[in-house]
């Protein structure tokens, strides 16, 4: 995986989510707590997951955490992928880093599956620059952190990549033992009932496991949920809502929202 630049430091703590340790469990905690209790059928394979700021979508996120919670031990590893959205990348970009850390301590990540991974996917590179500054994996791994998760991470951002090499990285990491944890928000930046008919619409599709109507206009990270959706329907998962929210939901202008949703796929 070349050069390890041993730990990949916190980039948004203190801005998307508290930087201090104790008020930082304290307020994952009472997103759990506050979440609905959604019984799943079984352990869920992959999660929708949104990555905003914890006071926009933190509940939604916490919707996903909290129905993942029972199951945690079934999984080695989380494929934890989502969008490059401040260094551009040509294909996928794996982090070369031995750990992640955040104000709670540091996340491992499984070198050896990530070596097995660029082995078998043509679009899949290492490369640091990318995962620097970028917030769309790092927010998810506190939740993981206070529930206790002993799985080790496979960071991967997704750059410019067609859906067969983002399909290629999903199917060559997902064995029995790893969840697939896709990082999305939904719609960006419009007026709150337009923006809550355009996710109806992308919840239905995403429900449906139906990849076409999915672009940039309905969610950042769709290249990954384009890609997860097929593989879902050919392993005979099903799609289970978690949560449907908006910004304007935690007390954001009504004027021009960001779309949350969470989804388990058992």
């Amino acid at each position: 995986m070349g050069v390890v630049e041993s730990v990949r430091a916190p980039a948004v703590a203190g801005r998307f989510y508290p930087a201090e340790a104790a008020e930082l469990v304290r307020t994952v905690e009472a997103l759990l707590d506050a979440a609905p209790a959604m019984a799943l059928p079984g352990p869920p394979r992959a999660l929708i997951v949104p990555h905003a700021g914890y006071a926009f979508s933190g509940p939604v996120a916490a919707a996903a955490f909290r129905a993942l919670a029972p199951w945690l031990g079934n999984y080695r590893r989380v494929l934890l992928i989502g969008p490059a959205h401040h260094v551009p990348v040509v294909g996928l970009a794996l982090a070369p880093h031995a750990a992640f850390a955040t104000p709670l301590g540091l996340v491992r990540v499984d070198r050896e599956g990530g070596e097995r991974l660029l082995a078998r996917c043509a679009g899949l590179c290492v490369h640091a620059r990318p995962h620097a500054p970028e917030h769309a994996l790092e927010v998810e791994l506190p939740f993981l952190q206070v529930l206790g998760a002993e799985a080790r991470i496979l960071p991967v951002l997704v750059g410019g990549s067609d859906d067969a090499e983002t399909a290629e990285v999903l199917e060559a990491a997902w064995d029995a033992e790893t969840l697939v944890l896709v990082s999305s928000d939904l719609s960006h930046y419009e007026p709150l009932d337009r923006a809550r008919a355009h996710d109806a619409a992308t919840a239905a599709a995403i429900e449906a496991l139906d990849p076409r109507p999915v672009g940039p206009a309905e969610a950042c990270g769709y290249r990954a949920i384009r890609a997860l959706l097929p593989l879902a329907r050919a392993r005979g998962l099903t799609a289970h809502r978690l949560a449907l929210a908006t910004s304007a939901d935690a007390g954001g202008s009504s004027a021009s929202v960001v779309g949350y949703g969470a989804w388990a796929f058992c």
